[in-house]
């Protein structure tokens, strides 16, 4: 029962709507004791002699009330218990997805896409069960089985039904132990589910990389395992589940028994009618429904309690991305200053990610960064959206350290083009104006343009309108990360970081586009990190990071003549075009 005690802050904004419902539970089991009452009546008037047609109108006339009385009630109870439980759906969903909004990259390195999938589905339908079947079961089951022994007592014979009701104390014991059991095997079982849906949407996603590799087999025997654990923790549950049925059986049986042996003594001896016998066996077969639903009632609440466990232990994650009090809401904008002394990532504390990085970059200027893969380009411009907080040094825009700004009024300045590409299932338009749903067609166009990627869409059979498939899908490496650059030219941020954003587009669309935005952008900031050199020769500086740390810097012209690291690599990446370039001729 500590589920209920958890959702007390949902039952008291509710309070109103579930005492109409439970009202209304009362009502019918109410209502429900009039026909097993006028049926022993009847019985007793026939055994007497005394039925007339008049009286058999009347009591029909009553049973059709009592009829339409139930049914009444039922729809009343219906639309506010089932109501307010779809309203817990509905706040928990909405709480559960706007803390995803709000969590950092550490809680989602943490938890895997198809857990936290299965956490907003599955076990939120669990506790929406509570809120519904768990209350109608809790009260209908005590309501309706408290009011059946008190009618038993008031027009039967309060000893008779002292004696019937002896087995009960063992239903209690059932549920307490297996109760117990079942919320572990329920919490067991969803962690499974977790499992099967984590695997399945990694494998829907990586499909083509799977095919490529012939692991198709491998894969689904890898998916077969998991669907295995599954049905192991799942049987238990059941077989958990199951037992209360065979008890509940045999402790309805015992009362009949009990009822039929006594019941007969007690008509022998003149103290009841057969009437009231009638009567009485049919009260206890309206205990049944209560018996059984004490069972189905400690499944529904383990259940939810076991997911409402797990959904808390998300909501309690706190982000390691704070605001400060009475943080800036205005843009940033100004010139940028990096004093990075040291930074580790949470997974890895004994590895320096970034040691004694320091460059300023005035407003309206560019700022190259390049180096070896995983020499921690991207890790700088990680800090300088805040990803993360915890290293040491500080980062200032406009000469106000970046923690100071509200992260809507940072990252609102900030248009970021990441490595890893992430287009939406929409439209090729809606992509670009993703951040304003509202612009015109002609900025989305000019966006394009500039990103080199109008023509493209152009030649689409549908042009803007061409439906991009789910991540992209239906589109070539360069075509997404050149939609993903016209998408932050949008918004025309005062920041423009292009992480890597012009890896897949050939030498002669990677110089248009810069040529563009070097136009289009003479008076706000730029970073370009990139492997490709040719990507920020034209910056105004060009630091080297290798292993963490600034190497060189400089112009291009100055790099060139330190012959070094950029330099070597210049001469390289030259050699290479060469060569490419007379293959292709």
């Amino acid at each position: 029962m500590s589920i209920f005690r958890k959702l007390d802050w949902f039952f008291k904004k509710e309070k109103k709507a579930y005492l109409i419902g439970v009202t209304a539970l009362v009502l019918v089991a109410l209502v429900q004791l009039i026909p097993p009452k006028v049926i022993g009546i009847i019985i007793d008037e026939i055994a007497e002699n005394n039925i007339q047609l008049p009286i058999i109108i009347f009591w029909v006339v009553i049973l059709l009330l009592a009829a339409l009385g139930q049914y009444v009630f039922r729809y009343v109870w219906r639309m506010n218990i089932w109501g307010g439980a779809a309203r817990l759906e509905k706040d928990l969903r909405r709480q559960l997805f706007q803390h995803f909004t709000q969590m950092d990259h550490v809680f989602y390195q943490e938890h895997r896409t198809g857990d936290l999938m299965a956490h907003a589905t599955n076990d939120l339908n669990a506790i929406q069960n509570v809120a519904g079947a768990g209350i109608l079961t809790f009260a209908d089951s005590f309501i309706t089985g408290g009011a059946t022994i008190i009618a038993m007592v008031l027009f039967v014979d309060w000893r008779l039904t002292l004696i019937a009701l002896l087995p009960l104390p063992l239903l209690a014991v059932t549920s307490r132990v297996l109760g117990s059991k079942l919320h572990d095997a329920f919490r067991d079982s969803q962690e499974a589910f977790s499992d099967i849906n984590d695997k399945t949407q990694e494998s829907v996603t990586g499909m083509k990389v799977i095919k490529t590799f012939g692991q198709e087999k491998e894969d689904l025997g890898d998916f077969q395992t998991k669907i295995d654990t599954a049905i192991l923790k799942n049987r238990r549950v059941n077989f958990l589940d199951a037992l209360f049925d065979p008890f509940i059986t045999v402790i309805i049986g015992i009362s009949y028994v009990i009822t039929i042996i006594v019941g007969g003594r007690f008509i022998m001896a003149g103290t009841i009618t057969i009437g009231q016998m009638v009567s009485f066996i049919s009260y206890i077969g309206m205990l049944v429904w209560p018996m059984f639903a004490i069972g189905r009632l400690f499944n529904v609440l383990e259940r939810g309690n076991a997911s409402y466990d797990r959904v808390a232990e998300l909501l309690q994650k706190k982000s390691h991305i704070q605001e400060r009090p009475n943080a800036l809401m205005t843009p940033a904008k100004g010139d940028i200053q990096v004093e990075i002394d040291s930074f580790a990532y949470p997974d890895d504390q004994e590895t320096q990610a970034l040691k004694d990085i320091r460059f300023t970059l005035a407003e309206g200027k560019t700022l190259g960064i390049v180096g070896k893969t995983g020499a921690g380009k991207t890790t700088i411009m990680k800090l300088l959206m805040r990803e993360y907080d915890d290293f040491s040094g500080n980062i200032t825009i406009g000469g106000v350290d970046t923690k100071d700004y509200t992260l809507d009024a940072l990252l609102g300045s900030i248009g970021y083009v990441p490595q890893d590409h992430f287009l939406f299932s929409m439209s090729i338009r809606d992509n670009i104006r993703f951040a304003n749903p509202k612009l015109p067609q002609a900025q989305v166009e000019q966006a394009a343009a500039l990103a080199a990627i109008d023509e493209d869409i152009k030649a689409f059979p549908k042009g803007y309108d061409t439906m991009v498939g789910e991540r992209g899908v239906s589109l070539s490496g360069g075509q997404k990360q050149r939609l993903s650059i016209a998408r932050a030219l949008v918004v025309n941020p005062e920041l423009l970081i292009l992480d890597d954003a012009l890896s897949a587009v050939d030498a002669k669309t990677e110089e248009a586009i810069l040529s563009g935005l070097k136009a289009y952008r003479q008076n706000k900031t730029t970073i370009i990190a990139a492997h490709r050199l040719s990507s920020v020769m034209h910056a105004g500086e060009i630091i080297v990071i290798d292993e963490g740390q600034i190497i060189e810097r400089g112009t291009h012209e100055e790099l060139l003549a330190i012959d070094g690291w950029y330099h070597r690599m210049w001469q390289r990446q030259q050699l290479e075009a060469k060569i490419e370039g007379g293959i292709s001729e």
